[in-house]
């Protein structure tokens, strides 16, 4: 189960900080030195978050998500002013823990499930409880 750390809330703490954004895209192949332009800006704010005061950050631990491109130290943003509906990721307390998995509807019943084979999906009977906290809409993660 992917655990995850205290809830970092990103209302009235963001900053404008407009980075260079080059106009052609990057290759993963050969390199052309004809695209050493940037062309515009960008604020990582205004691309990760769409609504400032629903958005809070999480760091992940645990591999139950990896097949999902969600690794351990990533940190997720999440927006609860975000319905969440079948398939898309979701941060959820369920019995009080919190947890990071896919949201499956069927049937008229829900299930979180993991994007790894290893770890079984989470189906819920009579005096569990689950919380959705909150759609995940995107990650960060650091190289090195």
């Amino acid at each position: 189960m992917s655990i995850l750390s205290r809830p970092l809330p990103v209302a009235d703490t963001l900053s404008l900080l407009p980075l260079s954004l080059m106009s052609s895209e990057v290759r993963a192949g050969f390199p052309s030195p004809a695209d050493d332009f940037a062309e515009s800006s960008l604020d990582l704010n205004e691309l990760m978050i769409q609504h400032k005061e629903a958005t809070f950050f999480c760091r992940v631990k645990g591999r139950s998500m990896e097949g999902a491109g969600i690794f351990e130290g990533d940190l997720l943003v999440i927006d609860r002013a975000i319905t969440p509906r079948s398939g898309c990721i979701v941060v959820a307390a369920v019995d009080g823990e919190l947890t990071v998995k896919r949201f499956m509807q069927r049937n008229g019943q829900v299930q979180l499930e993991a994007a790894s084979p290893k770890f079984p999906p989470i189906t819920f009977h009579d005096g569990q409880e689950l919380q959705v906290w909150g759609v995940v809409t995107g990650s960060v993660r650091r190289f090195g």
